[in-house]
């Protein structure tokens, strides 16, 4: 749906040449033109009419001087830095453009009627005057020489399989008389065609086809060549042939022209000679004679060169060239410029540009060059209101064709509607002013403005005359044609047209060096009311290519050439431009000249955004994207389609340029809502204001809608802000965007307005489905995140679950307005609460039943329950309803489920005829809410009280039984005899013997407390039974025996002294525990002075023997691990060094070689692999127990060595750090009987033990083992820093060993030493 617009147009009129133009050809390299006459050879650049080189062709007799002389075909040859020129005369002319010398390479005796080159340059076909064909290399070497007129069909002639005769064969629609049907007469060549021969190559050069008059009949034929000059195929007989020959250089079709009885047609051949297609010329019977067809380069674009056949009023015949283009397998015209009947003004030669695609040359009898630079434009309405209807326009000849995209999505070439206009159009723009973007004006191929508003139809859409109907889109009107007052006798003069308002149209005019900029309005004269008058005529220094317009800001601004962009000042009667600047004051120019360009409001800035012909887009100065097919621009957004078939649609109010350029740098990282994959090619149409659909077209021409999501949220959270629930809700529930966003997008607003919610959604089936929907995710930071969104709120804010809130908030609201009405919703509520309210939900289908309500709108129970069976599942249903104690209910519930009545009706008479509670009891236990089950049961009297106690001992209900009888009951009693025995089992004794205690079972509580040595407890029960003497002795010396055995002497010894009175055993038991103090104590008390002489010195002498041992033995076993961890460190650092010469930094297995996590040893560093795969088994759950164990192992050469020396090492540090407070109560007994010598000797060695500790730790726990760092990096960095930093790097270990890289922690404030001692 895209138009043809004229960019920029150049002009040269003042080239007096010799002779008049008869054939010319485009240089490429330089963009000059060559032009060959009957006299010379010249080359100018028409842009700025400067003539680079002219030669005389009549100087060396290859043409007369009488200018009598035919140059029949020119073409620029590239590689040969040459041009070679064919003249009817026979001659083959190279003229060196180096040297500017002219070379007969050849001559025909009988003439040449055409020369056509192939496509690579490498072979070039002559016509000859005797009907022949030449082909010749590019260096002129002859390859062969065939006649033209051949009656072979050609190596691809048709086979016949011999299925029978003409007449026996079938015929389709035609019908038995095709077989009777004779062949139809071969008509001559038109009266116009001027019998030359014409040849086309195909675009790969593998094929060439040429037209020529046949002797026999006088008809045109086309036969079809091969790169080696062979026949092919000859086309079938097409009455009215002419005389034009194009081959598309796609390769798909042979164009040419045919005269139909009625009609004039360009029709196509395939490469077999066959007819494929046509379409129509717009012309009369016999208006026009078509001279030449021309594809473009890249074949979008048929040129179509014709001419009248009668003539004018000065008795010369009028010009014309249409640009056709194809879509959908419809034919548009699209352009068509009108020459006029002036003789001098009419062309003489016309071609395509060879390098860019859409440049149209063109030179005129009078020796006026013509250069046109065309672009691909969709004429789009500009508004951002709901009242424009996403026109957009296409033109075809003198039809526009419109189609409203907000009420209707019709793929071309069909349309809502068609304006037919009396000539064809040139160019279409919609009306740039608010609430009136639907009417636009058309300027037509004899300059005249056409404007076309709404209204005027049938009241309220209606069709007249006709009832039931209605019109979705009405046509737009005529309202005026206007004409503008300047000279417009050369065609397009006008272009680039702005509607700005009623009374004010901008546009802009061809020069010859510059274009003016013309503000137009209507004239304020009566007799020329229909006339637009130039009110202001501003020349810019430059050639003005595009020109847009903002709606929200009214900029106009406009883009030369050169990428220049200037701001066009309206506010007086004259215009004024000026430059662009940005808001520092910086000039700001695109740097390419840009076909597309649209004004666009970033970060608050207006900026100007252009897509060049090589698909970059530009945002003022800055390169965005360099892959862009077409862009819109749309309220705050810009959407935008990728080659990597990618539609992004961004949000220009929160990104910077820079955030642009990172949004677009790559589509494969991109997974948020501003992009989607779309189809192969797509082009972005139209965005339909204030709603949700993009509309694309895909390269065959069919349409396709999208919902692009950033467009859907913007649009949802405006609907939301506005409080338009119901436009959200249908939009969401259409495009399957969670529903949680009504909510989630303002909680405050949304609890505040439920009323007005349910009012405009006005449907339980939408609420129901609101309700089924809600989730505890919040969706504004999950699902559909949003960066300017901060309104949103955490659903728990409010003290409670976000779905309970909803709920209750609208379950609320309803019961208020109609709970009849919204009865289902209020069922749904309920179920749809974190912990489902089923048994309300049910007593509420339960008093329906009872109490049936009255209304059309009500709900009966049976439908209320139908309806909750499909939410809840019926098996937990029936449960709840039986939850209920109401067979009522359990019955209605039963009869609507599927099951069988022998399943439930013997089960609910049988629980009829129980007692209320133990009826509850039954029910409750089978549902399995045994705590309920209990309540009920403790009610029914003592008879049930065995049944209770083995429910509570089956379910372990102790504490909830114990709850419901009094404490001096004898149930109580029983139950607290049940508990503790539960608790013995549990091997809790100790509680079972509190509670065995407390309900006077003294004896069983005394039996727990021993057997859990809770000594106290139990001598306190002993106490109280009271146990005979004998019995308490036995109990103390019992109990100091399990104490001793626990290494708790100190409290055996209170047991062995107080209660067995026997202070020597209770010595004895100190002694062994290291009690000295204590010991000394009890010595003296008793008075057992002997015992320190028998017992206490030589335990004294043990202890001190025993802890130099133990010292001895820890210093060395740290010594040695300290030792081997330096050596390991020593390994792992030049295996990291050997790695690092080899592999470099960046190898993948660096880190195996890690401080903690692979050794090597000796010379052998052994595999990499083995080592990567160690480290994965570690990870495996199945091995995690078998991994861990290698961890510990202090095996030299393990995995994990350094890790288990570090925890080894910190063991030791920790055992020896708490031997303080035991060496130090050992050294003041050493003391107090004279082993001075002893003690000495014990403080000196374990003085040494904690100094070598205390000097170890920063050498085994390092800084950076400690800190972590990171390989210092930077300019200020050199190679040795850089390595040292890599040998210095933290381990990376598991995070459960991280504690092994930690130094323990020394307790120096314990004071331990005597200051008596030396």
């Amino acid at each position: 749906m895209r138009n043809l617009s004229l960019l920029q147009r150049f002009k040269c009129v003042d080239l007096s040449f010799p002779g008049s133009p008869q054939c010319f050809t485009i240089r490429s390299e330089t963009g000059t033109v060559l032009v060959a006459s009957e006299l010379a050879i010249t080359e100018f650049d028409p842009r700025t009419e400067e003539v680079h080189k002219e030669v005389s062709l009549t100087a060396e007799d290859y043409l007369p001087e009488d200018g009598s002389g035919v140059v029949v075909a020119i073409q620029d040859l590239p590689d040969q830095e040459s041009v070679c020129v064919a003249t009817g005369s026979g001659d083959v002319i190279l003229y060196n453009l180096s040297t500017s010398q002219l070379e007969c390479v050849g001559s025909v005796e009988s003439g040449l009627t055409g020369m056509t080159w192939s496509p690579d340059q490498e072979l070039v076909t002559l016509t000859t005057g005797q009907e022949t064909i030449i082909m010749m290399t590019k260096d002129f070497e002859p390859i062969t020489e065939v006649e033209i007129n051949q009656d072979d069909f050609g190596e691809d002639k048709f086979i016949t399989v011999g299925w029978g005769k003409k007449e026996t064969q079938f015929h389709g629609s035609e019908g038995k008389q095709a077989a009777q049907r004779k062949a139809a007469e071969v008509q001559p060549a038109l009266p116009w065609d001027d019998r030359k021969p014409r040849i086309t190559w195909r675009g790969d050069g593998q094929f060439f086809a040429v037209s020529v008059v046949c002797p026999q009949t006088g008809a045109r034929k086309v036969r079809i060549w091969n790169r080696e000059c062979v026949l092919q195929a000859t086309s079938e007989v097409v009455n009215g042939l002419g005389q034009p020959l194009c081959w598309k250089p796609s390769g798909s079709l042979i164009t040419s022209t045919q005269r139909h009885p009625n009609k004039h047609s360009v029709v196509f051949m395939e490469k077999n000679g066959l007819l494929h297609g046509d379409f129509t010329l717009p012309f009369g019977k016999e208006q026009v004679k078509v001279k030449e067809l021309l594809w473009n380069s890249d074949s979008t674009v048929l040129a179509v060169w014709m001419e009248d056949l009668k003539p004018g009023e000065n008795d010369h015949p009028n010009t014309y060239i249409q640009l056709w283009t194809v879509g959908n397998y419809h034919w548009y015209l699209k352009q068509s410029v009108h020459f006029g009947s002036e003789p001098l003004r009419a062309p003489a030669c016309v071609c395509w540009d060879p390098e860019k695609p859409l440049r149209l040359h063109l030179l005129t009898r009078g020796w006026a060059s013509y250069t046109y630079d065309w672009g691909w434009s969709t004429e789009r309405s500009h508004g951002t209101d709901c009242h424009d209807n996403a026109n957009v326009a296409v033109i075809d000849g003198d039809k526009i064709l419109v189609t409203t995209f907000r009420q209707c999505v019709i793929p071309p070439p069909m349309c809502a509607f068609e304006l037919q206009l009396p000539v064809p159009v040139n160019l279409v723009t919609f009306r740039s002013q608010a609430q009136r973007t639907n009417e636009l004006a058309a300027l037509t191929a004899d300059g005249h403005i056409y404007v076309y508003g709404q209204g005027g139809g049938v009241e309220n859409g209606g069709v007249p005359g006709v009832s039931g109907f209605k019109v979705i889109s009405a046509p737009l009107v005529l309202r005026k044609t206007y004409r503008v007052t300047m000279d417009q006798e050369e065609p397009l003069t006008l272009r680039l047209l702005l509607w700005l308002n009623d009374n004010l149209f901008l546009a802009v005019a061809h020069g010859r060096y510059l274009t003016r900029l013309l503000k137009l309005t209507p004239s304020d004269s009566q007799d020329l009311k229909d006339t637009l008058e130039i009110r202001s005529d501003v020349p810019v220094d430059g050639f003005v290519i595009s020109l847009c317009h903002s709606l929200r800001n009214g900029t106009v601004a406009l883009q030369l050439d050169d990428g220049q962009i200037r701001k066009v000042h309206m506010d007086s009667s004259e215009l004024s431009l000026t430059e662009w600047k940005d808001s520092t004051g910086n000039t700001i120019n695109l740097p390419r000249p840009c076909v597309q360009t649209a004004l666009c409001t970033l970060s608050g800035e207006e900026h100007l955004i252009g897509l060049t012909e090589r698909s970059h887009l530009y945002i003022g100065d800055s390169l965005v994207a360099s892959n862009i097919s077409s862009f819109v621009v749309y309220d705050d957004f810009l959407l935008l389609t990728t080659h990597s078939h990618m539609c992004h649609c961004l949000n220009l109010s929160t990104l910077s340029i820079k955030g642009l350029q990172s949004a677009l740098s790559s589509d494969a990282n991109q997974n948020d809502e501003t992009v989607r994959k779309v189809e192969r090619g797509s082009r972005i149409v139209s965005v339909v204001p204030q709603d949700t659909r993009l509309i694309l077209q895909m390269p065959r021409g069919n349409l396709e809608t999208i919902h692009h999501q950033a467009l859907v949220l913007a649009q949802l959270r405006k609907w939301l802000d506005s409080l338009r629930f119901k436009d959200a809700f249908e939009c969401m529930r259409k495009l399957r965007i969670n529903l949680n966003l009504i909510y989630d997008h303002n909680p405050t607003v949304f609890l505040a307005n439920i009323e007005m919610f349910l009012k405009k959604i006005d449907s339980i089936n939408y609420i129901n489905l609101f309700l089924t929907e809600l989730k505890e995710e919040d969706t504004t930071t999950t699902m559909y995140p949003c960066p300017s969104h901060s309104v949103s709120s955490s659903a728990s804010g409010k003290g409670g679950k976000k779905v309970d809130i909803i709920c209750d908030a609208l379950r609320s609201t309803m019961e208020t307005l109609d709970p009849q009405k919204y009865c289902l919703c209020i069922l749904t509520s309920h179920v749809r609460k974190t912990t489902p309210e089923l048994e309300i939900a049910l007593q509420k289908v339960h008093e329906l039943r009872v109490n049936p309500p009255s209304g059309s709108s009500s709900v009966s129970a049976e439908e209320a329950l139908k309806y909750l069976l499909f939410l809840v599942n019926v098996n937990e249903l029936y449960e709840h309803s039986l939850g209920t104690y109401d067979f009522d209910l359990v019955l209605m519930v039963a009869e609507k489920s599927q099951k069988d009545p022998k399943e439930y009706l013997p089960f609910l008479n049988m629980l009829k005829t129980l007692e209320p509670n133990y009826q509850r009891y039954t029910i409750d236990k089978h549902l399995k809410r045994y705590r309920k089950a209990l309540h009920h049961l403790s009610e029914c009297g003592e008879e049930h009280f065995t049944e209770l106690l083995n429910l509570v001992k089956d379910q372990r209900l102790y504490s909830d039984a114990l709850e419901l009888y009094s404490s001096n009951s004898e149930q109580y009693k029983t139950l607290s005899v049940a508990y503790a025995e539960h608790l013995v089992e549990q091997q809790q004794a100790e509680q079972a013997g509190l509670l065995l205690w407390r309900c006077g079972e003294n004896a069983r509580a005394l039996q727990a407390f021993v057997s859990c040595t809770s000594w106290r407890n139990a001598l306190a029960v002993a106490t109280h039974i009271p146990l005979p003497p004998e019995q308490l002795t036995l109990l103390a010396r019992d109990l100091a025996e399990k104490l001793l055995e626990a290494r708790r002497h100190t409290q055996a010894a209170l047991c062995l002294e107080q209660y067995a009175k026997d202070c020597e055993e209770a010595i004895s038991a100190l002694i062994q525990g290291a009690a000295w103090e204590e010991a000394l104590r009890l010595i003296y008390l008793y008075n057992r002075q002997d015992i320190i002489e028998t017992d206490l010195k030589s335990a004294l002498l043990d202890a001190h023997s025993n802890q130099t041992s133990f010292l001895e033995s820890q210093k060395a076993l740290f010594i040695r691990h300290k030792n081997r961890l330096t050596v390991v460190r020593e390994l792992k650092a030049k295996a990291r060094l050997e790695l690092f010469d080899e592999d470099g930094p960046d190898c993948a297995d660096a880190e195996l070689y890690s401080e903690a996590s692979s050794v090597m040893t000796g010379s052998h560093l052994g595999s990499k692999y083995s080592r990567s795969n160690s480290r994965i088994s570690s990870r495996s759950s199945k091995n995690r127990r078998k991994a861990e164990g290698k961890k510990q192992s202090l095996k030299e050469g393990s995995p994990f060595e350094d890790i288990a020396l570090l925890n080894t090492l910190t063991q030791i540090i920790i055992i020896v750090d708490k031997m303080r407070e035991e060496v130090h109560s050992l050294l003041k007994a050493l003391v107090l009987f004279q082993f001075d010598r002893a003690a000495s000797s014990l403080q000196r060695d374990y003085g040494e033990l904690l100094q070598l500790v205390e000097t170890a730790l920063p050498e085994i726990w390092t800084d950076n083992l400690q800190q972590g760092q990171t390989p210092l990096t930077g300019p200020n960095s050199t190679a040795n820093s850089i390595m040292a930093s890599f040998q210095q790097q933290r381990p990376a270990v598991p995070q459960n060993d991280t504690e092994a890289l930690t130094a323990p922690k020394m307790r120096i404030a314990v004071k331990w030493k005597l200051s008596i001692l030396k």
